[in-house]
Formats: structure tokens, C-alpha cells, sequence
């Protein structure tokens, strides 16, 4: 038997509950994998709390890393012992052993540690498909980016900065600033409905934002339409404060002929070729430095609910792991 944390009922951290079960033997195409660290990311809570619907019970967590343990039938891609990690589901990374498929795995350079691996890779992919495939980000682009203290805004405002942009760094407190500054971002603005369009506009020069991003949801979105250019971008991939009220499409022509995006994780590694592609190029950026991991807390498996509230409260200076 092997500690797993499950989900009965939507709502608090309080739903989660630490119990165990039999890790069978890999079906064909399948691992049995024992973990090493387990990633915690607003997904999950989005999750927990019935936001995003999963069928229940369930158990939760999208990302881990490991040692492989045994393989199925007609696995060629890892062998047994191989060190590797995963960004995407099924669900359920919140556990010491489990079965997975061997096509998701990506395997890790004994430069990067298992905490580290579970820390940034579904951020280090997020990261990677709004930057260079929602909107191609180069030298001279304005982006505004939100939670540029967090861990998604971290990896994003150094990454963005070598592409060359000038970085925009919302944040929800002045204790935030320097943590953003730090990761790269030119610009941070503590965020405030009635001045951040003005600033933006003041460090563009007049441009305002050629995109921006925004995983706060709600509580930001109208104010973030306010800080794009003309026919600039909208990316909405996060609902922290909420989902977004819906937009009539005349607001968009209004305020200038304005794009909107929803983007998620799941259609831009839907196939396996193109998630391989993606966590290369971020482990490719983990070694030239361009990006790094941020480990801020660590606890063990079954304090997963602190973890979580760790991350809603804002008590988190980057990412969050569980060590089963």
C-alpha cells in the first residue's frame, strides 16, 4: 500500500484527505513510477475547488518527478531506474507511487533534482507556449504580465527578457516589487484598476501593451482590455479571483479592434511530439540559464492542504513541492 492524497467533494484545502492504495503492476504503454516530488500549481486548487470540473472521487496534482520503478509491455521510450518527470495528466502526481504513461515522460539531466523537475516544468511549458506560440515574443515587444512574482510570472518575465521584451510586472503587494524586479521585469506596478492603464501607457511611451497576460481572472480583466494597444492581445489562462464576466464582442472592436485568447496547457502538448517538443526547449532553457527553478517551500505529502493554502493565501515566494 502507497500514501495517496484524495479529492471527495469540491470545496476547501480541508477536502483533502491522505489515504492509500495497491499500485498494481504497468498495463502496455504504462510505468509504475515512485516519486521523488510532486508539483503544487493553482490548477489544482482550481480544481479542488469545482472551478475546473474532474469527475469525483479523483485523486489531484498534474505534475511529479520520479524513478521508474517497472515498465509495461512495449515500452521502448525509459528503462527502469531512469530519472524523469511529468507536466501533464492523468491526474493524480499527489502520491509516492503510481502508474503512468511512458509516452508523457521526459527524461532528466542529472543536472536538474527531482524538486527542482516537479517545481518548474507545467510552469516552464506555460511559460513556453504563451511566450513563443500564443504570442511570438521578440526584441521590442511590450508585454504586461501579471503575478510577475509568482511562479508562472517568474519563469515568464526571465524568459521574456532574453526574447528581448520589456517586461511589465503586475503584482498584488509592495512586499512583491523586488521579487519581480529580480526575475527580470523593467517595469512593476502594485496593481490599482484606476493607474495601471495610465502607467502602462507612461512606460510604453504611449504604445501600451502589445499582450498581456493575465491569470487573475475576474478581478483584473477589464482593467487589463484598458492596457492593450490597438489590435493588441488578450490572454486570459488563469481565473485566481474568479472566472471574467462575459464580454459582448463590440467591447473588443470599441477598444480597438482587440484579440482574446483563452489558451490552456492541454490543447498545446495535445499530442505527444509537441509536449516532447516543449519541455526540451524548457530543459534546453534550465541549462543555459535563461530560466530557473524557485523551490520556495517543501512539504510532506500529507500536507498537501497547507501547501494549497499556502498558494491561495499568498504565502508563497515561488513554487510549492511535496516529498512523498
Amino acid at each position: 500500500m502507497v500514501d495517496v492524497v484524495r479529492l471527495e467533494s469540491f470545496g476547501g484545502a480541508e477536502q483533502l484527505h491522505l489515504g492509500s492504495i495497491q499500485v498494481g503492476e504497468p498495463a502496455e504503454g504504462q510505468v509504475r513510477l515512485k516519486q521523488h516530488a510532486v508539483g503544487v500549481n493553482p490548477l489544482d486548487i482550481s480544481q479542488r475547488r469545482g472551478e475546473v470540473k474532474i469527475p469525483l472521487p479523483s485523486g489531484i496534482g498534474l505534475e511529479g518527478a520520479g524513478v521508474v520503478e517497472a515498465i509495461g509491455p512495449n515500452v521502448t521510450n525509459v528503462k527502469v531506474g531512469d530519472r524523469v518527470a511529468y507536466a501533464t495528466g492523468p491526474i493524480g502526481s499527489y502520491a509516492a507511487v503510481r502508474l503512468y504513461p511512458a509516452e508523457r515522460l521526459v527524461k532528466l539531466p542529472d543536472s536538474v533534482s527531482f524538486e527542482e523537475a516537479a517545481s518548474i516544468l507545467f510552469k516552464g511549458i506555460t511559460a513556453q507556449y504563451l511566450l513563443k506560440t500564443t504570442y511570438p515574443v521578440s526584441k521590442g515587444t511590450n508585454i504586461l504580465l501579471y503575478g510577475a512574482a509568482g511562479g508562472v510570472g517568474q519563469l515568464m518575465a526571465s524568459w521574456a527578457k532574453y526574447l528581448g521584451a520589456n517586461v511589465i510586472g503586475v503584482v498584488s503587494k509592495e512586499a512583491s516589487v523586488e521579487r519581480a524586479r529580480a526575475a527580470g521585469c523593467d517595469h512593476v506596478f502594485v496593481f490599482d484598476s484606476a493607474t495601471l492603464a495610465a502607467n502602462v501607457q507612461e512606460v510604453t511611451g504611449g504604445n501600451k501593451a502589445d499582450v498581456v497576460y493575465d491569470p487573475i481572472g475576474k478581478q483584473t480583466f477589464d482593467t487589463s482590455l484598458d492596457c492593450l494597444r490597438v489590435r493588441g492581445l488578450m490572454v486570459s489562462y488563469g481565473i485566481s479571483s474568479g472566472v471574467p464576466e462575459p464580454i459582448a464582442v463590440g467591447t473588443l472592436n470599441a477598444k480597438g479592434s482587440l484579440y482574446l485568447t483563452r489558451p490552456s496547457l492541454l490543447a498545446h502538448t495535445a499530442t505527444t511530439e509537441a509536449y516532447q517538443e516543449r519541455a526540451a526547449d524548457v530543459l534546453d532553457a534550465i541549462a543555459k540559464g535563461i530560466i530557473k527553478a524557485n523551490v520556495s517551500k517543501i512539504y510532506p505529502l500529507n500536507e498537501a492542504s497547507k501547501a494549497q493554502q499556502d498558494i491561495e493565501n499568498g504565502h508563497s515566494k515561488g513554487s510549492i513541492v511535496l516529498v512523498p
